[in-house]
């Protein structure tokens, strides 16, 4: 039998990260919103109550959390608010490909530094001229002897004014397309440079930054897997944590319905409260729907990974669903609230704001959509990363 019901630990999980959104992050979360400002203080309490990097292996310090842990932790975060989430949950996407082709010395270092302080790391992958079509990339990693010289530029990176250490996909093959795409860690102090903050339209409490590479130089060994399959790396990355990002945004569509729902009680036209209008009951209802839809889609994706199997085509699923009932649920939760919800004193108006990315990082809902269409038609059999070289447009 198919089982939907979270186990005890799970349900502590969810409970644990609904009551840290409540108290730490509800009440100030649009403070930071208004102003821009880095939530450093959540920071430092969620890492030390274990709400970040839960999905790092016991045997480097980490809980060693699977897959659908991590959803609820990220539902329940960004139910708060979806930029301090993002802030939260950026290790995850920076040390995964650690994870997969970091060797033990690497992965015991740049692991464990996340483990022993409140630090973070970013995921630098795209480029002003390279998006969604990774293969455009132009930073270079030249081989000297043993080490590698980096140079060129990222943009859109996430937590990349404060991050600590970065994993860097660089040219090793400018002429091989995405096939000459490598992937490293690069050590802050190596000389990375944060060139700017990004003034957003949502999730404003994230720092999004412009990093740039300029003769930096790192050791050989921090070369993650072989020189020249830092694409599969970055896909194999994708496929991991588009469950949370499906996550994030049940998170944000549930907080819009919750207001909205709360509006239409309390608001009366015609003399009696909008929620008794027949045409208000069904944007609600279709609201619900698409919330829980989003969410089965998000528990299967995680699930998926849970049990060991490549998840590429259900995490498309997920993060495409997800990320367009966000938009479309958080659209109709300003309507709900009529005039008001185009007020910045209201809250449906950032959540609103807030959803759009969703459609935008780690894959735009339309390269979902070539995902989907992809798998679906050409269905491979193997156990192996997505090998389309238009697939992207990350969150760094």
């Amino acid at each position: 039998m198919v089982d939907f019901t979270l186990t005890d630990e799970q349900k502590n999980l969810r409970e644990m990260a609904h009551d840290f959104a409540v108290r730490e992050i509800r009440p100030v979360a649009w403070e930071y919103d208004r102003d821009g400002t880095w939530p450093q203080d959540i920071v430092e309490k969620a890492w030390g109550v274990g709400l970040m990097n839960s999905h790092i292996p016991e045997e480097y310090g980490g809980a060693g959390a699977g897959y659908l842990d991590g959803a609820l932790i990220e539902e329940e975060l960004s139910w708060g608010c979806s930029g301090i989430q993002t802030s939260l949950g950026c290790n995850g996407l920076a040390f995964t490909p650690v994870l997969i082709g970091g060797s033990e010395e690497i992965k015991k270092e740049y692991l464990g530094r996340l483990i022993e302080a409140p630090l973070l790391a970013s995921f630098c992958l795209t480029e002003p001229d390279a998006g969604s079509d990774v293969s455009g990339m132009r930073t270079t990693a030249q081989r000297k002897g043993d080490k590698y010289v980096l140079n060129g530029s990222k943009c859109f990176i996430t937590n990349g004014g404060y991050a600590n250490w970065y994993t860097v996909f660089a040219k090793t093959d400018k002429d091989a397309g995405h096939r000459g795409i490598s992937a490293f860690v690069v050590p802050r102090d190596a000389g990375v440079v944060v060139d700017k903050k990004e003034d957003k339209l949502g999730q404003r409490a994230s720092n999004t930054a412009t990093i740039s590479f300029n003769d930096v130089e790192i050791p050989a060994a921090n070369l993650l897997g072989e020189e020249n399959k830092g694409f599969k790396i970055a896909m194999m990355t994708l496929d991991r944590t588009r469950p949370g990002v499906a996550a994030m945004a049940v998170g944000i569509a549930r907080a819009g319905f919750e207001f909205a729902t709360d509006s239409a009680r309390e608001r009366v036209q015609f003399g009696v409260p909008i929620a008794m209008h027949q045409a208000i009951q069904f944007m609600l209802a279709d609201m619900a729907t698409d919330i829980e839809a989003a969410r089965l889609l998000t528990w299967k994706s995680a699930v998926t990974l849970d049990q060991g199997m490549r998840n590429t085509l259900i995490s498309s699923h997920a993060k495409r669903f997800a990320a367009d009932a966000a938009m479309k649920v958080t659209t109709d939760a300003i309507q709900v609230y009529g005039g008001y919800g185009f007020i910045k004193e209201y809250p449906v108006e950032k959540l609103f704001r807030d959803a759009k990315i969703m459609q935008l990082y780690e894959g735009t809902s339309q390269i979902q959509r070539l995902v989907i269409a992809r798998e679906t038609l050409l269905p491979r059999q193997v156990e192996e990363p997505a090998t389309v070289a238009v697939q992207v447009a990350a969150a760094g």
